[in-house]
């Protein structure tokens, strides 16, 4: 599987791509667990924790905005935490993968 890193995002510049799969036109994100609000393990800081509300609640926005743009361009986008075990992640993305290139 051939991938870019940090491919721009077809009609925003601004944001990028971590991991892209262009052949078969699929996104994949690591998302850190603190920065994008992880169910399992975000942990709210108590200085200045309505600023960190709004940082965390604008990092979630932009992502779904990100993904928004990405399907109306035709891409799939697959997010993973930085928790996940990096094999289960592997496989996540590869069984994407192979679903987008063999659709029958």
């Amino acid at each position: 599987m051939r991938f870019r890193v940090q491919l721009k995002v077809p009609g925003n510049n601004r944001r990028t791509i971590d991991i892209a799969l262009t052949r078969a036109r699929l996104a994949v994100y690591v998302d850190g667990c603190f920065w994008h609000g992880c169910p399992e393990h975000h942990h709210r800081p108590r200085t200045n924790a309505e600023w960190w509300d709004w940082k965390i609640g604008c990092n979630r926005e932009r992502d779904r905005s990100t993904d928004a743009d990405l399907l109306s361009a035709g891409w799939d986008v697959l997010r993973v935490w930085e928790h996940e075990d990096p094999r289960d992640a592997a496989d996540r993305v590869q069984q994407r993968y192979a679903e987008r290139l063999y659709k029958p």
